[in-house]
């Protein structure tokens, strides 16, 4: 590609979300950046092989984003043509009673993909300063605080603190990261939403629990921007894609997971000399047949 997505949504440096695009202007055309994706879908299935021989690293593709950013869609244009063997989706709903008698970072660890396979979240750990850093009485179902106001900045500190050990153990030992934030507009999630009530066969996808988070988009656009500057770092890099198009969010996505495995050096084993000599001695075997 000419465009270089990893290196224009990378996070260095202070992030605002405020000055952060939803749109993204260029002279790439709809047609054009779909034709793009079907070609980086054959890359992506290569390499995806060729992680799976290496066999020594592994791939985890976090996904954030507010409700009818398009995590799902991407997931599926992104991911639809690996082979399923060396791919596991995990999406993270609200915590059951069995995991809130365990540490917050307790079933992602269960969820962590294999070496040789790729591992993407759909939500993730993430949420524990997301969605409970807006609603902080969740903290609560953890069974460990009294009440809210022991949700202070240290707790959160703390928090943050926890998320960036977990990752930095996590590339320290063979597992690549990368995160990436769909950012999309808050008109854009309107309209996305009354499609899902307009067209009959959208209407499932829609929850009336929607709309009150949605009143609260200010208090969300700052636990976002404060989780992505306290966590993007080198080992594992926040990526904000611009989400108003979903095209183009797929093309940057598939763009920046490719670049991740190209960068991991994935090599297809080596057979030793005794093993090629017994190939040798396997194909005499059934030529002889």
């Amino acid at each position: 590609m000419d465009l270089d997505f990893s290196d224009n949504f990378i996070v260095k440096g202070k992030f605002s979300i405020g000055d952060a695009k939803t749109e993204f202007k260029s002279n790439l055309e709809k047609e054009e950046g779909e034709q793009m994706l079907r070609k980086e879908k054959i890359k992506l299935r290569k390499l995806q092989e060729r992680l799976y021989a290496d066999s020594g690293k592994s791939l985890l593709v976090v996904l954030q984003a507010m409700d009818a950013a398009g995590k799902d869609s991407l997931i599926e244009h992104v991911f639809g043509g690996v082979n399923p063997q060396g791919c596991e989706v995990h999406s993270f709903k609200t915590p059951s009673s069995k995991e809130y008698s365990h540490d917050f970072l307790w079933r992602h660890y269960l969820a962590l993909p294999e070496k040789g396979k790729i591992g993407i979240f759909n939500r993730s750990h993430y949420e524990s300063v997301l969605v409970c850093k807006v609603h902080p009485e969740y903290n609560l179902n953890e069974k460990v605080w009294d009440s809210v106001s022991d949700f202070d900045d240290k707790f959160w500190e703390e928090r943050y603190e926890s998320i960036r050990n977990f990752e930095k153990h996590l590339s320290e030992n063979g597992t690549t990261v990368i995160k990436i934030f769909l950012h999309i507009s808050k008109e854009e999630q309107k309209k996305r939403f009354l499609d899902r009530i307009d067209e009959q066969d959208k209407n499932w996808k829609f929850s009336m629990g929607d709309l009150p988070e949605r009143a609260l988009w200010d208090e969300y656009m700052k636990a976002y921007e404060r989780a992505i500057n306290e966590t993007s770092k080198d080992h594992a890099p926040w990526f904000v894609i611009p989400g108003d198009d979903k095209w183009f969010a797929r093309v940057a996505a598939i763009q920046i997971i490719i670049d991740a495995l190209e960068g991991m050096k994935l090599k297809f084993p080596k057979l030793s000399e005794e093993d090629q000599k017994g190939l040798a001695e396997a194909r005499k075997q059934l030529e002889n047949e």
